[in-house]
């Protein structure tokens, strides 16, 4: 969708009607993924692709159709054997694709901040979803609370897909279209982020087993040490990458070239001051969501001394979460990369980190709705 982003401002901003398809779901081989999009402008002008050709004629027609009669249309196009002459996808895959008449908000677009774009499937709505706010309504507050919640989890995690919100049982699940309720609502979540990061410091065997439980998360983690005999992609099969450099001066550029932002996350694993004070002190001052160094008890008090004697205020010192992770009583590199994982997520979804049964409340809850609704 972001690359017709500008021509759909246009229109906009000219007050044309228009049509927009998107691909909702794949299923199989297919050309496009989930979020690609046409849109067909009433003088029959076309941007766009879903299919890269092969149901490119059908789609228009649709949106066509969408512009003459203003509803909403859900088609799927596979592939038959018994017609060499039906319209579908020759690669053998099948695509879902939502049409519905305009205008989208496309100049949410057309910056390169993250945003969710959730479609409900009946068309009674889209909304916008950005990190502290969105705009745009269904209708209904029950509705439009249970869509953010999640479009703002999935927009974290950098996700694309359908969901259904049970708005008034209070609760979201994926899409599962067999489990469907009459009081469930679907909706297409489009998110336009990248992942966010998981940056691990240390080349460890507890590095190994973070970087596969962060893969799982949905980060994109790299993992750092300066010692290229230990940093070895060979070692760390579920990170995205490996980087053999100064941890202090590689988060430094990082953060200088803009790769970093409120959803990183950053684990310190060398326990060596060597390592620890030049890149913590890099660390703890940047606006990160979670800045965590692994280390017994007496390490860390010696760190903190450090970081002192180096300059960090006891603001900044504040934010070091250390000893690192949850008290899960863990033992081994996969238990500890959960103690870890359990803790950073606390931190990233202002969570308690206390058994569910010991408080009250919703179970699911968002820091921004809950300020929105103060």
């Amino acid at each position: 969708m972001r690359e017709i982003a500008d021509r759909l401002a246009a229109w906009n901003d000219a007050g044309v009607r228009y049509a927009v398809a998107v691909v909702v779901s794949v299923r199989g081989s297919a050309p496009r993924a989930p979020g690609a999009a046409m849109a067909v402008s009433a003088d029959g002008e076309a941007v766009g692709s879903v299919s890269g050709g092969c149901v490119e004629g059908a789609v228009y027609e649709l949106c066509r159709e969408a512009l003459d009669t203003g509803e909403t249309v859900r088609e799927t196009f596979g592939y038959s054997d018994d017609d060499a002459f039906a319209i579908g996808l020759t690669c053998g895959g099948t695509v879902e694709v939502l049409v519905r008449p305009g205008p989208f908000p496309a100049s949410a677009l057309t910056h390169d901040e993250p945003v969710a774009v959730a479609h409900l499937m009946d068309g009674s709505g889209i909304l916008t979803v950005h990190a502290s706010h969105h705009t745009g309504t269904t209708g209904r507050a029950d509705v439009d609370q249970a869509v953010v919640a999640e479009a703002r989890a999935m927009l974290d995690a950098g996700r694309t897909g359908i969901i259904s919100v049970c708005a008034a049982r209070g609760g979201t699940t994926p899409h599962t279209p067999r489990q469907l309720r009459r009081d469930d609502v679907e909706a297409f979540v489009h998110s336009y982020a990248p992942p966010p990061r998981l940056l691990v410091f240390g080349a460890i065997d507890h590095a190994a087993a973070l970087a596969r439980q962060g893969s799982v998360l949905g980060y994109r983690v790299t993992v750092c040490d300066a010692r290229p005999v230990f940093a070895t992609p060979a070692r760390f099969p579920g990170a995205d990458e490996v980087i053999v450099d100064w941890p202090h001066r590689y988060l430094a550029a990082e953060a200088e070239r803009g790769a970093l932002d409120g959803r990183t996350v950053v684990c310190v694993l060398t326990h060596d001051a060597r390592f620890d004070v030049p890149l913590l002190k890099v660390a703890l001052r940047l606006p990160v969501a979670y800045v965590g160094a692994m280390g017994s008890r007496r390490t860390h008090h010696d760190r903190l001394a450090r970081l002192r004697k180096a300059g960090l205020s006891d603001g900044e010192l504040a934010r070091l979460r250390s000893p690192i992770g949850l008290d899960l009583g863990a033992r081994t590199p996969e238990e500890t990369a959960l103690a870890i994982a359990a803790e950073f997520t606390a931190a990233r979804r202002d969570g308690t980190a206390l058994p569910l049964g010991q408080i009250n409340g919703p179970i699911h809850h968002d820091r921004a709705a809950v300020a929105a609704a103060q």
